[in-house]
């Protein structure tokens, strides 16, 4: 975990890495076109619209033909539950530092009380806004119906940032157990090959297709907790329930690193909604895939630390990041510290696998908004997946995994936490924007209740950004600048037709809005699913 003073840092298995100007739609735009992006030209399957190339498009930026259906095949409620799995947790690698910060009893206080005060809250947002807005992009698609493309680009921004720093740890992740095997990836070019190598290898699993990948996780999430099962069984006749009551042999609490461990470790909900596109029946499916994903999330965290705590002697000082492992070898042998370790490792490219997912997706969905040049936008002919996203964010990772980027990584979760207080804000502004949105997920609470709801999160996100040091408040407000000068760079070649973007009005035409009408559940998904139902302008 980061120092104090820093927000975030690295666990094994996870790296905690983990008056506005409104748009131009009217709460009416969003009563006509349910569940919707306002500001696009809708083009459906059977229109006949054909792409329109500006003058300038001479690359040959054009839209397919349109099918209505996508060629791969859509992510079912199994592997989408354990991608949000991954996208959130990995398994129990890295709540250690919550006990050695603040004793056994608020560290399982905390993986109990914090799932409900933070996780439940955001989960409900992921569930209802990727219900009502079922397309690639997520949270991009929210804020930009809410308050605008300026800041729909900006948390974009913020969001790939720190998703794509917060990949750079796992390749190197694996790359440290393979040391403890074989010396020679210690340092030098040996090591530097071998993250490249991991990198790359990960970076084409994912281009296999999103399918794949989620029956990937499902099996690395299978065999990566399958150890903690066998731990509690071993440990059921050594536990001493009074062990969990413990306050902690320190007399002072590590607040910031507790706060951060609890906090990084249960995060990330969202990031799922950038994927909405390739989920088969979005929704139904997502408020099924959370909850589960929740379930299984609270379980991987509390039973290891109740199982450990509960059956040795407390050594405070130990738990740090990997004392799980040992835990595991003192209650079984080393047989199961073994396999605890690999399980860290199988975590760590899930992890990867997820996060990469949502990353490159959520390039092709800013693409399809008009956010980034339309070329992001276009597909793998093989395997349906966002080539251009998942190539631009296997760069960054691969740059970042060579570097000491502490204080980037700090940087990248202030980011995301801005992120996070921009995404509460769009929820409950949709909510009064666009009142009568067909929502099929919808949290039953007026707008003083989802006030509430988002509150002590909110709060919560504040305090841990107050926690940071001033390095990362410089970092971060240049890593803001940067994204605020991209919005403006982005506008100007859209000005002077320097490169070729998907067009996006300012306002749908009513004709437009009316193709909408009758039109069934699939074929409305199918605007957010496809990149050949939009126009192209150069």
């Amino acid at each position: 975990m980061a120092d104090e003073g820093e927000i975030g840092g690295l666990k094994p298995g996870k790296a905690v890495v983990k008056g506005s100007a409104m748009g131009a739609s009217s709460s009416t735009a969003c009563q006509q076109r349910p569940g919707h992006q306002p500001h696009q030209q809708i083009l459906l399957p059977g229109d006949g619209a054909d792409a329109d190339a500006g003058p300038g498009n001479e690359a040959g930026v054009e839209a397919p033909p349109a099918s209505g259906k996508s060629k791969s095949k859509k992510l079912t409620l199994i592997p989408l539950v354990f991608l949000i799995y991954f996208e959130v947790s990995g398994g129990p690698f890295g709540e250690e530092p919550a006990v050695q910060a603040a004793g056994p009893l608020l560290a399982i206080l905390g993986f109990i009380i914090f799932p409900v005060i933070w996780s439940i809250p955001e989960a409900l947002i992921t569930a209802e806004l990727s219900t009502a807005y079922p397309g690639n992009g997520g949270y991009v698609i929210w804020a930009t119906e809410a308050f605008g493309p300026f800041w729909g680009f900006l948390m974009g921004w913020w969001k790939w940032l720190s998703g794509a720093i917060n990949n750079a740890a796992y390749p190197v992740l694996c790359v440290d157990y393979l040391k403890l095997v074989f010396p020679t990836f210690s340092a030098g070019l040996s090591r530097n090959l071998a993250i490249s190598l991991f990198n790359v290898c990960f970076a084409f699993l994912n281009y296999t297709g999103l399918t794949i990948v989620g029956w990937t996780a499902v099996i690395l999430a299978a065999l990566s907790l399958a150890p903690f099962i066998l731990l509690l069984f071993f440990a059921i006749p050594k536990i001493r329930p009074s062990r969990w009551l413990s306050n902690g042999q320190s007399k002072s609490r590590d607040w910031s690193l507790y706060l951060n461990t609890i906090f990084w470790n249960l995060n990330y909900w969202d990031n799922a909604s950038t994927v909405a596109g390739e989920v088969e029946h979005p929704q139904k499916t997502y408020p099924k895939a959370l909850l589960l994903a929740g379930l299984l999330t609270c379980s991987s965290y509390l039973i290891p630390l109740l199982a450990g705590i509960g059956a040795l002697e407390l050594e405070q000082d130990k738990w740090s990041d990997g004392y799980l492992a040992d835990v595991a070898g003192m209650i079984a042998g080393k047989w199961l510290k073994f396999w605890v370790e690999a399980g860290a490792v199988m975590s760590a490219v899930g992890l990867f696998e997820a996060q990469l997912s949502s990353c490159s997706f959520q390039l092709l969905g800013m693409a399809e908004l008009g956010h980034l040049p339309a070329f992001l936008a276009k597909r793998s002919e093989w395997f349906d997946t966002p080539s251009w996203g998942i190539l631009i964010s296997t760069i960054v990772t691969i740059a970042l995994s060579y570097t000491n980027f502490t204080n980037i990584v700090s940087s990248a979760n202030f980011l995301y936490s801005c992120g996070m207080l921009l995404e509460f804000s769009t929820f409950v502004w949709l909510r009064r924007k666009c009142p009568r949105l067909r929502r099929p997920f919808k949290v039953p609470l007026g707008i003083p209740g989802l006030v509430c709801m988002c509150i002590i999160p909110s709060a919560f996100v504040v305090v841990v950004m107050v926690l940071a040091g001033k390095i990362v408040f410089i970092i971060s407000g240049g890593f803001s600048l940067l994204g605020i000068a991209g919005y403006f760079a982005i506008k100007l070649c859209k000005a002077k037709k320097w490169v070729s973007f998907i067009k996006v009005p300012e306002e749908c035409e009513d004709d437009a809005t009316a193709t909408l009408e009758g039109r069934d559940e699939e074929e409305k998904n199918t605007y957010y699913r496809d990149a050949s139902n939009r126009q192209f302008l150069s």
